[in-house]
């Protein structure tokens, strides 16, 4: 060819990225778009799961064996975003030993390590775990951060050339000749980093091919060409513990169910899951049920779970497809393989491939067989190589020692962020200015914030799943205005204070449903230092002043009687 293909990937998540980095590493001339941060959609609202396979074994063996070999690639390319804790299928008196059998024989068929231990051995590995567990199958399951994983391929990509517009939605396929030529683009606050306050535009991408790689969201960006791409968004909820009950990966040993797995992940604990289907990937129920759930019945499995506190959940929506010749009435029993559609093949409109389907654990063979795809569309013949180059942070892990010492920093703090940040510790944190901890839960420092402010901007969520910053115990109580801070003197006060709620919000979400017990002391806390100490909730200097003696009097600050506002405040009409 005589000029170097132009590739529009739609969709910032695994798959999208690792679409993105692979094909810029082959030369390609990559633009990908995503309508919020990165992460956005699913990847953003999964379990940190590092599959071994096991949990397909023995119904899906194509999707385990896919696992296993994924799981040893991602174990060396990205090290700094696994922690292999191992895993355990546990049996209870009531699950059927034929099944514990079958998972066993399948984890041997699909190549996957498996030993079995009794109930004794399993509560010597996790000593929480319910007395009656009667034995266990170990796997070498994982935790894996998925922000950290998808910002590292997202970096490597521009590396490689390529171009990354986050806030960018996509609101039409430019169609010509009967072929996709391209996208018209929505940016939120203009191409590059986004910046709150700062008017965007509509631009048209004209691109050689386009891949769309939204997931759940496919079947929307195929409608603007008139293709009928039949994703079935499944939702799952996960609720997040204060601390890790277990080290290990426990799932239930027992056919598809709600509820049956925990995965320890950095401070926290990560329950799960339901699986139901939804009409739409950004409108549905999130039901307290659903939470209440995930307690009772894993604490059956590790009764302190009964009494924990969780501190916020959160659902996802799995962009399960299915094609349309098998009509499976149960989310669960549709593959959790992957589908390359072409829609030359398929609808008879060159341009454009849809990828569907999956798992995080296998994003980057997903990544490698569409790359492929699009290279035999131009001819080019250019191998992947995304299975031996590692992610930036992941090249030398040799860094990881501690570096205390070195960063004036105190040991647990030097540690967690070297374990973030990798083979980049020595570019981030060398820093001739003094470098406090910003987030103590998280053990955030002010060099990682600002890093991160460098590649987002004012996007206070974008640094967030950079850093783990407000992500700990309090969800943000101490630390985002100090992360708000770090945006002062590169940022205007509206722009810092409009970023400031955006987090705020965001870190709210996800706590609604956790409101009992200390999380709710927790929740009032932070009520406390953000809407007293801080103003939060009304903010006089930038609106109507606040006529305080309408507390005393019962009159609002109109003059008009108030006897409602005042008792909706906690006082009686009457005064009493």
């Amino acid at each position: 060819m005589v000029s170097t293909p132009h590739i529009a990937v739609i969709g910032g998540g695994s798959t999208g990225v690792g679409i993105a980095r692979d094909l810029a590493m082959r030369g390609l001339d990559v633009t990908l778009v995503e309508q919020g941060n990165l992460t956005h959609g699913t990847t953003g609202r999964m379990h940190g799961l590092l599959h071994s396979g096991g949990r397909y074994a023995v119904s899906d063996q194509a999707s385990a064996t896919e696992c296993i070999e994924e799981n040893r690639v991602l174990r060396d390319i990205a090290s700094h975003c696994v922690e292999m804790t191992g895993g355990m299928f546990v049996k209870r008196p009531e699950d059927s030993e034929e099944y514990f059998q079958e998972k066993l024989q399948g984890c041997k068929e699909c190549g996957i390590p498996a030993e079995v231990v009794s109930g004794a051995e399993a509560r010597q590995m996790e000593p929480h775990l319910a007395k009656d567990v009667e034995k266990a199958i170990t796997v070498p399951d994982g935790a894996i951060d998925p922000f950290r994983l998808v910002v590292a391929n997202a970096a490597s990509a521009q590396e490689h050339g390529a171009r990354i517009e986050t806030h960018s939605k996509v609101t039409d396929l430019l169609v010509e000749d009967d072929e996709v030529v391209g996208l018209e683009v929505e940016h939120a606050s203009g191409p590059g980093k986004r910046v709150h306050g700062t008017e965007g535009g509509t631009e048209e991408i004209r691109a050689d091919y386009v891949v769309n790689a939204t997931g759940a969201w496919a079947g929307r960006i195929g409608d603007m060409a008139g293709l009928d791409i039949a994703v079935r968004p499944s939702k799952g909820v996960m609720t997040i513990m204060n601390v890790r009950q277990v080290d290990t990966v426990i799932n239930r040993c027992r056919p598809k169910g709600d509820a049956d797995i925990v995965v320890p992940h950095e401070t926290t604990a990560i329950l799960g899951t339901t699986d139901e289907e939804v009409e739409d990937p950004e409108d549905y129920p999130e039901e307290q049920w659903e939470v209440d759930l995930m307690i009772e019945t894993l604490s059956e499995l590790i009764p302190m779970l009964e009494q924990a506190r969780t501190i916020r959940s959160f659902w996802g929506v799995r962009p399960l497809y299915e094609p349309p010749d098998v009509g499976s009435e149960d989310p669960t029993d549709i593959t959790r393989d992957f589908f390359l559609l072409d829609h030359e093949e398929r609808d008879d409109l060159p341009g454009m491939t849809s990828i569907v389907g999956g798992k995080f654990t296998t994003y980057r063979m997903m990544g490698e067989q569409i790359s492929d795809h699009v290279c035999g569309k131009f001819g080019i013949d250019a191998e992947c190589r995304t299975a031996d180059v590692p992610l930036p942070g992941s090249e030398d892990f040799s860094v990881l020692r501690d570096y205390m010492d070195e960063f004036g920093l105190r040991s647990p703090i030097g540690r967690r962020s070297v374990e973030r940040l990798g083979s980049r510790a020595d570019e981030v944190l060398k820093t001739d200015g003094p470098n406090p901890t910003v987030c103590e839960c998280e053990g955030v420092t002010r060099a990682e914030i600002q890093d991160a402010i460098s590649q987002s901007g004012s996007d206070l969520n974008a640094v967030r799943i950079r850093t783990r910053a407000s992500m700990g115990n309090c969800q943000g109580g101490i630390c985002t205005h100090r992360m708000a801070s770090e945006l002062h003197g590169e940022y205007d006060e509206s722009v810092v204070r409009d970023a400031w709620d955006e987090l705020l919000q965001e870190r709210w979400k996800g706590q609604r449903h956790a409101l009992w017990g200390e999380q709710l002391s927790q929740a009032a806390l932070n009520y406390a230092l953000h809407a007293t100490t801080q103003n939060r909730d009304n903010d006089p200097a930038g609106g109507d002043p606040v006529d305080f003696a309408a507390f005393d009097t019962g009159v609002d600050h109109t003059g008009d009687s108030g006897p409602a506002d005042v008792a909706a405040d906690g006082g009686t009409p009457d005064g009493d």
